[in-house]
């Protein structure tokens, strides 16, 4: 379970995903690849609706202003931790913390199920989402 702050600054959890498998995607404002990762985030967000809560863990933004501009512009519907020092990211040790942007998928009981470093695509991103919630269902 993660538990911080969200960009809007009040308190956020993944304790709040009710049993969804929960996507969580690393991202910045300043980084190129994650403005180009991020339509097929939404994408695979539409695709995996009613069994994946997705998360973003927002970092190195040192100012919460264009973070929640790039929300805004990409049309992106989850929420996002506000880590501008990469505190959350080191709670991870299957993360690198410099791997921008990154994907973590985790399972129904809790355990980390894949990941993605780099960029991914809404098809591929859908796909594994599935087959981990069909095999944790």
């Amino acid at each position: 379970m993660l538990t911080g702050t969200g960009l809007d600054g009040r308190k956020l959890s993944t304790a709040d995903a009710g049993g969804k498998v929960i996507v969580l995607n690393v991202w910045g404002s300043w980084c190129a690849p994650c403005r180009h990762e991020a339509p097929a985030l939404v994408d695979a967000a539409k695709r995996t609706n009613g069994v994946a809560q997705f998360y973003g863990i927002n970092t190195r933004d040192l100012d919460r202003a264009p973070a929640t501009a790039f929300v805004r512009a990409f049309g992106l519907t989850w929420p996002s931790f506000y880590d501008p020092d990469g505190e959350l990211l080191l709670r991870f040790s299957d993360l690198p913390p410099k791997a921008i942007p990154s994907t973590l998928i985790v399972d129904r009981e809790g355990r980390t199920a894949a990941r993605f470093l780099g960029e991914v695509t809404a098809t591929s991103l859908a796909q594994v989402v599935a087959q981990i919630a069909k095999e944790t269902s």
